[in-house]
C-alpha cells in the first residue's frame, strides 16, 4: 500500500538542519595595525629581557656617541680667588593652570628637585698693596667678595613628580616641548642664586681670603699684614 502524500502519520519527516552562521572576517585595516603592534611589543620585550642567558641578544640595543668634538671659543685670564662655595638644593613647584578648565583636562604641574653650587670669590687682580721700607709690614685693600653664577649639578637634579591634564598628554604624544626642562633649569638657577645672596657666603669668602693672604705673607717674612675691603 503506497503512503498517502500529505499524511503526517505515513510521511517521512525531513531532516532538520541547523542554520549555518557565517564567520565574519576581520577587515585588513583592523588586523594589520594589531599585528604590527604585537610584533613591536615582542621586539621591545626581547630587547629588554634576554630569553637565552649566555647567548648574545639579537634584539639588544647599544648606545653610540656621535657627538661632535668640543670647539674652544675663547680663553679668559682669571685673577680671582675662590674662597668659599655653597651647596644648595631646592624643590621647584611649577604649575600651569587653565582659567576655565579643571586641571584634569588642561594643566601641567611639575615638582623638580634641583641641586647646584655657588662660588664666592675675591678679585685679586684689583688689589692695592702697600709695603713699608724694611718689608716687615703690608697693607692690602681688596674689592668686596662677589658671587659667581650658580651651576646646576645634573647628577643630583631630577623630576620628582609630574601631573598632566588630558589635553596636555595628547599634545605631548604628538610633539613634546623641549623648553619645559630648560624653563625648570632657568627657574632653579634663579632661586639658588637668590638663596646664595642671603646666605652670607660673601662674608665667609672675605674671612677666608684674609686668612690666606696673612698666612702667605707671614711665611715670606712679613710680621704685620693688614687686609681690608
Amino acid at each position: 500500500m503506497r503512503p498517502v502524500r500529505g499524511d503526517p502519520a505515513t510521511e517521512r519527516p525531513a531532516e532538520v538542519r541547523e542554520p549555518r552562521y557565517r564567520r565574519r572576517r576581520v577587515p585588513w585595516y583592523v588586523s594589520l595595525p594589531v599585528t604590527f603592534a604585537v610584533i613591536a611589543a615582542l621586539f621591545i620585550a626581547a630587547g629588554r629581557f634576554n630569553w637565552l642567558p649566555g647567548l648574545p641578544n639579537p634584539f639588544g640595543t647599544r648606545q653610540v656617541d656621535r657627538s661632535q668634538p668640543a670647539v674652544l671659543q675663547s680663553i679668559e685670564n682669571m685673577s680671582r680667588y675662590d674662597a668659599a662655595a655653597g651647596n644648595f638644593q631646592i624643590v621647584v613647584d611649577l604649575d600651569s593652570e587653565a582659567r576655565f578648565l579643571p586641571s584634569a583636562l588642561l594643566g601641567h604641574r611639575t615638582l623638580y628637585v634641583a641641586a647646584g653650587t655657588v662660588d664666592s670669590y675675591v678679585d685679586l687682580g684689583k688689589a692695592q698693596v702697600t709695603v713699608n721700607a724694611d718689608r716687615t709690614s703690608a697693607v692690602i685693600v681688596l674689592p668686596h667678595a662677589q658671587l659667581a653664577q650658580a651651576a646646576l649639578d645634573p647628577k643630583r637634579s631630577y623630576v620628582f613628580a609630574e601631573q598632566r591634564g588630558f589635553f596636555n598628554r595628547v599634545a605631548d604624544f604628538f610633539s613634546g616641548d623641549p623648553n619645559d626642562q630648560q624653563q625648570l633649569n632657568i627657574l632653579a638657577v634663579q632661586k639658588i642664586q637668590t638663596a646664595a645672596g642671603a646666605s652670607g657666603l660673601t662674608a665667609r669668602a672675605e674671612v677666608n681670603t684674609t686668612a690666606m693672604l696673612q698666612g702667605l705673607l707671614r711665611s715670606l717674612g712679613f710680621s704685620t699684614v693688614s687686609v681690608g675691603y
